[in-house]
């Protein structure tokens, strides 16, 4: 036996393990009614994401690469199928929640079809084999983590649009405990030129390669980032309907769609409260606020007089002050948190929220995309998005890095997002 295959197939073979079971643990709290709802199209059905994931690894893993493997089911590629236009038709994504079928338990029996052939796999690479398949399996383990986050996400909105605003898990002290206020102050960024893209030789997806210098003037980033507090006095002094700090066609939107205040903000008696996982909880003016689109947080950054940073200020003031351990999954507090009153630098870079920068996601130089149905992944959805950065409560840290580019289109408000300031 060789020294990759007594070695890297084993402590690959762990990390596929607890991978794969966070996604289930994830799912532990649901009631199965839970695991098939899709409020709004953006919003996947929890029983979708746990299959999609299977199918994934079932597709470009298992069946080109385990001799004599025998799909679960004849259906699951059309049914399980996100985007892949290589890989054949697919049940259309704002059609998920006609899945009531397959029931939840044949879900979990698919799930552990393909983990007991993929570990029956991985048992049995040579060094040629293993060099073939491991960077599809790290790619796999990646895209699972990413609806690992997708799922946290999804399953806030679906129980925040119930009637009875059920609570996921029970509230952490940590996450609701009000916070000592951290004085907003600026640091500064020299200007020059900044090396952006990632390198090295870990994983990385192919929007991040690339790597090429940036030449920027000296600006100033925010210590930490909006709190709900310092949203709320925008929202009082009629900033939603001013239009001199709207982008046009921010304007429209929230016009378009009657918004006056964050996703999931509620007002009782004359209070705000906000829907969290913990349930429905009286806003605390500490934390950042987030759930909001990329028109709401340019047009705070208006009101305030600052702007938001450009996706690659922001991996510039990476580099100039290196994000220490940021609030993620692992925190389990599933919400972001205060920043730290006895923290001096720059706070909150990594975690806590994802931070819109006002990037289009674009290309790096050079860019190119892999050949056959793996190259759909990103390059494909690079026009009309805005980039953002640092990750956010509901993101794995193993998942993160500076160089990480995060996208969505400028009105999406369900994602953990939230406002970093720069002048």
């Amino acid at each position: 036996m060789s020294t990759l295959t007594a070695t890297i197939p084993q402590t690959t073979l762990e990390r596929y393990r607890n991978i794969r079971a966070r996604t289930e643990q994830i799912c532990q709290p649901l009631e199965a009614e839970d695991t098939v709802v899709q409020p709004i199209i953006d919003v996947s059905p929890p029983k979708w994401h746990m299959a999609h994931t299977t199918w994934f690894f079932e597709t470009f893993v298992l069946a080109p690469h385990l001799p004599g493997y025998k799909h679960f089911h004849p259906n699951y590629g059309y049914l399980f199928n996100s985007y892949y236009n290589s890989v054949g038709n697919r049940v259309q994504r704002g059609e998920r929640s006609t899945l009531t079928r397959p029931p939840l338990r044949d879900i979990y029996a698919y799930r552990q079809h393909v983990d007991e052939h993929l570990e029956q796999l991985l048992q049995n690479l040579d060094d040629a084999k293993a060099t073939e398949i491991l960077p599809v399996l790290e790619l796999g383990l990646q895209h699972e983590q990413q609806h690992q986050e997708l799922l946290i996400t999804d399953i806030k909105y679906i129980l925040s649009t119930n009637p009875l605003l059920p609570a996921y898990k029970k509230s952490a002290a940590a996450a609701t405990t009000a916070a000592a206020p951290v004085p907003a102050t600026f640091l500064e960024v020299p200007g020059g030129v900044y090396h952006i893209g990632y390198q090295g030789d870990g994983f990385s997806f192919d929007n991040e390669l690339g790597v090429h210098e940036v030449l920027l003037p000296e600006f100033n980033i925010m210590n930490r980032l909006v709190t709900n507090g310092e949203y709320l006095e925008f929202m009082n002094d009629g900033g939603y309907e001013d239009f001199r700090h709207w982008l046009d066609e921010g304007l429209a939107f929230v016009r378009a769609a009657n918004i006056k205040a964050p996703l999931n903000w509620v007002q009782q008696e004359g209070e705000w409260h906000r829907f969290s996982m913990h349930g429905l909880e009286k806003l605390n003016p500490h934390q950042p606020v987030c759930h909001l689109s990329f028109y709401e947080a340019n047009a705070y950054a208006s009101w305030a007089g600052k702007r938001l940073l450009t996706e690659f200020e922001w991996e510039a003031a990476a580099q100039v002050y290196p994000p220490d351990k940021g609030n993620f999954v692992e925190s389990e507090l599933l919400e972001p948190a205060a920043a730290n009153a006895g923290t001096a630098g720059v706070q909150q870079l990594f975690g806590d929220v994802w931070e819109w920068t006002y990037s289009a996601y674009h290309p790096y130089p050079g860019f190119s995309k892999a050949p056959g149905a793996l190259g759909e992944y990103n390059g494909k959805f690079m026009v009309n998005q805005m980039v953002l950065r640092g990750g956010s409560c509901a993101t794995p840290e193993s998942h993160i890095r500076t160089t990480y580019r995060n996208f969505f289109h400028p009105d999406k408000r369900w994602q953990y997002n939230g406002i970093r300031l720069a002048h």
